[in-house]
This record gives structure tokens, C-alpha cells and sequence, in this order.
């Protein structure tokens, strides 16, 4: 079975819930090659040593790549924009020239059945392929049409198929620096605001429900759906689940009806013995 590449960008921070994504991605693939490539710009060599252990007891192969600080010099790089916002969107300068095409996916993410449907989608010309929380109405696409100038549906950034070498001929750091530049504090979710203002039209849309469910609106796939997208048909059938917005389950309090699957996740992550959350 062809090996699939994944792409990860955080902070250390973020490295217990990447440990959980991992442990979900390897269950959700029992058998075949993974290949997980990190991009970073500091993250202490001890905490990365205990994600690679990991990863070797899960049979992942994980490349951690230092990004250099140099490449964005150019670029608008604050508090409100740090420069790994930057990092999925250019990728193809980052990664190695042999590789053709990445999944990346946010670290707030379980993966609960295959991914290989996903990773062999056609991109048919597109540079990226994402998915479009769009509610009930749709209202949400409509107003970011207006705030952005775009035409296309609003994507989320937080699960990207990425055609890389169409992405090194088309995204050029300096148009995305300078239009991060000149935007300022109207972006609102800088690096997905970016995607979409300059690539919307170049991203081919995925099925949210399979690849880019979002963890807070049950009730909404539910009603949407007519009742089909029930508990059993996301188990079944959802390929990632994303816990999208500032409420995340491995913090406390965290009440929403995926909370618990999220902690069966983090349980068989300690029991690997690498788990560097509480």
C-alpha cells in the first residue's frame, strides 16, 4: 500500500494533542506506511525526542523540520500573526521536492476511520482541497464572500490536501506576506482568510461530514441530514473530526457530546508511556 504524508505546524504547546492525533491516525490505519513531517521553529529537542519515541512504538515515520526564521523577514509576523499561520500554506517550500502531495490537518483533530479516500481525491488542477462549515444557511459563507471580495464557499484551513507542486509554482511568499501586510487586522482568522482570499478559487471543496466534521455542531449535520448523520454514521463513516473553535477537549470542563471519545484517545496515548500532557 503507497505510504501517505501528513503535515503538522505548532508550537510546543500543541505537541500533547498531536499525540493523540497520532495514536487516533495510526488506529484508523492498522496496517501501511505513515509519514508525518513537522515543521517548526524552536520546539525544545527533549519534548520532540518523546513524540519521535512515540512515534516509533506506532510505526510513524516522523521528519521534524526547522523552518528558517530568515524566510520571513518580509513577512507581517506579530502576536495576532505568528509565522507558523504561514506554514500550510507554504508548504512547498518547506517540504522536499520529492514529495507530490501532503494532508495536513490540524492537531485538534481525531481521525476515526481511513483517510485513504481522502488522500487519493483527484485535485483536478486545484492547489488545495477543503472542506466548508457551512450550517443550516450558509449564512457564515455569505458574509465572509463580502468581507473577503471572494466568490467561492468559505474553507477551513484546518484540513488541507495539498497539490505541492502546483503549490510551488503558484503560492509566492511575497504575495501572501504582502497581502497579510495591507489587510492588517481585517483578517479575522489570518491564515484561513488568506487561503480563501487568494486560493478560494483554486480549492476544490471536500464533504465536511467525512473530512472535516466539526465537533460542535451535532445538531446541526443531524437536522441537515434528516437524521442520517446520527452518533453510529459518524463513527462509521467520518474520516476526521475536527474540534474546531477555543473550546478544546483535553482542557478542563470541556462538556460537548465528543468530549469523552476525545479522552478514550488521550488514555491509549498515556499508555504508550510518551505522553507529555497531565
Amino acid at each position: 500500500m503507497n505510504n501517505m504524508d501528513f503535515l503538522v505546524t505548532l508550537n510546543q504547546a500543541y505537541l500533547p494533542p498531536l499525540q493523540v492525533l497520532l495514536t487516533s491516525l495510526r488506529t484508523a490505519h492498522p496496517d501501511g506506511p505513515l509519514s508525518v513531517w513537522l515543521l517548526h521553529s524552536g520546539i525544545r529537542q527533549e519534548a520532540l525526542e518523546q513524540v519521535e519515541r512515540q512515534c516509533g512504538r506506532l510505526a510513524i515515520a516522523l521528519h521534524c523540520l526547522t523552518v528558517d526564521r530568515a524566510v520571513f523577514d518580509a513577512a507581517p509576523v506579530t502576536r495576532q500573526y505568528p509565522q507558523e499561520m504561514y506554514y500550510r500554506l507554504l508548504a512547498g517550500c518547506f517540504l522536499p521536492k520529492e514529495l507530490h502531495r501532503v494532508l495536513y490537518l490540524d492537531p485538534d483533530i481525531l481521525v476515526l476511520n481511513s483517510l485513504r479516500p481522502l488522500w487519493e481525491t483527484p485535485m483536478e488542477g486545484c492547489l488545495f482541497a477543503a472542506a466548508s462549515h457551512s450550517g443550516k444557511t450558509g449564512l457564515m459563507n455569505n458574509i465572509n464572500q463580502v468581507r473577503l471580495g471572494t466568490e467561492c464557499k468559505y474553507f477551513n484551513s484546518g484540513v488541507l490536501l495539498i497539490d505541492l507542486d502546483a503549490a510551488r509554482r503558484k503560492v509566492v511568499p511575497g504575495e501572501v506576506f504582502r497581502y497579510a501586510e495591507e489587510k492588517g487586522k481585517a483578517l479575522l482568522l489570518p491564515d484561513q482568510d488568506i487561503l480563501n482570499a487568494l486560493y478560494g478559487g483554486q480549492t476544490r471543496e471536500l464533504d465536511d461530514t467525512l473530512w472535516n466534521y466539526d465537533a460542535r455542531n451535532y445538531n446541526t449535520y443531524l437536522l441537515r441530514s434528516g437524521g442520517v448523520c446520527d452518533m453510529d454514521w459518524v463513527m462509521r463513516n467520518t474520516g476526521i473530526l475536527h474540534f474546531c473553535g477555543k473550546s478544546k477537549p483535553w482542557r478542563p470542563g470541556y462538556l460537548r457530546r465528543f468530549g469523552i471519545l476525545y479522552k478514550h484517545y488521550m488514555q491509549l496515548t498515556r499508555r504508550t508511556g510518551f505522553y507529555l500532557g497531565e
